[in-house]
């Protein structure tokens, strides 16, 4: 699988193409999911962050022929409630869980997969969302100071030396129904340039809720939206997903962030500092 984090204002396109300069790629386990899974949006109803009991059996189901693996996955995601990070289910768990949800007909030797790529993703969400509050947990005068460095300069000097409080996870919702706006908006333009903008909607969509610490020590829920593309697959045949995430706008606050961040970095690269860089 192949796992392309999108910062910028488009989908993939629904060619293969290089992805855009806001795109970053990340390799994930060499392995297929069934093609039905992104389709009946599993991801969200069995993701390993939500709803799934923290005492779900780790004992062999009846009728399973598949050996499946009991042990658990720490996360790098802080929770909000407790010092610790989320831990993510063990597969035996993860199928158990399909199971009590009605999914009778998950293939055994697939579980062990969605659960590889489901922890994936999870992690690749959890990275954007920190690279958007090491911006904007410090206001929006350090948020501009930082975005105006473009997104490679910011990489390359994330903080300035800096210390930023982490963000925390507090509670996970999966909306697979529910399309975004922006989704809608990338859906029409796909439509008036389909070479351009692909036009497919997104196969998922998540929102989490996430605890930020802001300068003078007060905490703040900030909530960010997670659309998940797919894309054309590489050349090998390891398939390719598309995050598209950002704070939703729940006020003028996040429509300044996520103005100031696409704005600053095409205010990097038009100014030539790339070049001089």
């Amino acid at each position: 699988m192949h796992k392309k984090s999108s910062t910028g204002p488009f989908p993939p396109q629904s060619s293969p193409s290089p992805p855009s300069d806001g795109s970053c790629p990340v390799k994930a386990p060499n392995t297929l999911l069934p093609s039905s899974t992104p389709k009946t949006s599993t991801f969200s109803v069995l993701n390993p962050l939500n709803y799934m009991p923290s005492n779900l059996s780790q004992s062999r189901a009846s009728n399973q022929t598949v050996h499946l693996p009991t042990e658990r996955e720490l996360s790098s995601i802080p929770r909000g409630d407790t010092d610790s990070n989320w831990e993510y289910p063990s597969p035996q768990q993860m199928y158990n869980a399909m199971l009590r949800k009605g999914y009778d007909d998950t293939p055994e030797d697939a579980v062990e997969s969605m659960v590889a790529v489901h922890n994936f993703l999870n992690e690749g969400a959890w990275a954007e969302i920190v690279a958007w509050e090491q911006r904007f947990s410090q206001g929006l005068g350090k948020g501009w100071r930082a975005c105006s460095r473009g997104e490679t300069g910011f990489i390359e000097s994330p903080t300035s030396g800096e210390m930023v409080p982490q963000p925390k996870l507090l509670r996970f919702m999966g909306r697979p129904g529910d399309v975004s706006p922006k989704a809608r908006i990338l859906e029409f333009m796909g439509w008036l340039r389909p070479s351009k903008f692909g036009g497919e909607l997104p196969f998922d969509r998540h929102d989490w809720f996430v605890q930020r610490q802001a300068p003078e020590g007060q905490v703040q829920e900030v909530r960010y939206v997670i659309d998940y593309y797919s894309g054309p697959p590489e050349p090998t045949g390891e398939p390719v997903f598309y995050l598209d995430v950002r704070p939703a706008v729940d006020g003028p606050t996040a429509a300044v962030e996520r103005m100031m961040r696409w704005g600053g970095d095409v205010w990097h690269r038009a100014s030539g500092a790339e070049a001089r860089g």
